[in-house]
């Protein structure tokens, strides 16, 4: 059976959901359930997920946490016994109480939001209240709740701000926090020969792992017509430095992005290409793959 083979532009909503908007409301403090779980954490993390109820239902989300940045939380205190700590961050703090046993541990949880948070990213050219009216119904707090979870500081906005990255709103700092998106990233990134590379693709470029070495990597085996789309394509369907160097040894070194991966969709390898050129010198990529899934040509 012939297999399906990826092509066109990969838009980010394939990759993550992007957080909504919401409208702005009186402000009122968050509260609802935490879990943690320190028992497959690497040493000095642990493991919080908060769900709450909103308009919509319940709202989940967690991530892992260093014990210094929770006030009141050991990691001995994190396996047996009553528990009450903080999370203090610049959108607001949350305050915990609870039980652990064995490591795990449950209870319940408070935001409390900070206002001068918003004044002092509306002041830099994020506002969140604005983002709040033009979206679905909601509230600030919820999205103040999530912009303390994920660590949002106005030190991040500073820095996406000083990078030059272009026109950015609320949406791009929730991006940039959770992928780790800095001015420093997009310079390295720029350097590689991308120079107008703008959020959604450097949030690709996290997600796929994919930082100026490989695109450097890339460039030195001879691919410089790759352009960002196919370089993404190379890190999803696994296409690695050693493949590029047998196909420019082999005399395709002048090959599009999609067709290089063809050669790692079908395994193509160098002994199967040999062994075709033995009976036909000039084989194009397409009769490669034809020859390999047993299709005539």
């Amino acid at each position: 059976m012939r297999k399906a083979f990826f092509s066109g532009s990969i838009s980010l909503a394939f990759i993550i959901i992007v957080f909504g908007s919401y409208v702005i409301v009186a402000q009122t403090a968050v509260s609802g359930e935490w879990k943690a779980d320190t028992r497959n954490e690497e040493s000095g993390k642990i493991h919080l997920s908060f769900e709450r109820r909103t308009h919509n239902g319940k709202s989940q989300n967690g991530t892992s946490f260093d014990y210094a940045d929770l006030q009141g939380l050991t990691r001995d205190q994190a396996q047996n016994g009553r528990v009450t700590f903080r999370l203090v961050r610049e959108a607001g703090t949350i305050e915990c109480e609870g039980m652990f046993t064995a490591g795990k541990g449950s209870g319940t949880f408070t935001f409390t939001p900070n206002r001068s948070f918003v004044d002092a990213m509306k002041s830099r050219g994020f506002d969140f209240e604005e983002t709040m009216k033009k979206g679905r119904d909601g509230s600030t707090e919820e999205r103040l709740f999530t912009a303390a979870t994920i660590g949002i500081t106005t030190a991040l906005a500073d820095d996406l701000k000083s990078a030059n990255f272009g026109p950015l709103d609320v949406n791009d700092l929730f991006k940039a926090a959770i992928f780790k998106v800095t001015s420093e990233f997009m310079v390295e990134m720029k350097s590689t020969g991308f120079p107008n590379l703008g959020m959604e693709e450097l949030v690709k470029a996290r997600i796929f792992k994919i930082d100026a070495d490989f695109v450097r990597q890339i460039r030195e085996m001879g691919f410089e017509k790759a352009d960002f789309e196919g370089i993404v394509k190379f890190r999803i369907f696994k296409v690695t430095p050693e493949l590029l160097n047998m196909l420019k040894s082999e005399g395709y070194g002048d090959l599009s992005s999609e067709q290089v991966v063809k050669f790692q969709i079908f395994k193509i390898d160098q002994d199967f290409i040999r062994k075709a050129r033995s009976v036909n010198p000039n084989i194009s990529v397409e009769e490669l793959v034809r020859m390999k899934i047993g299709v005539g040509g």
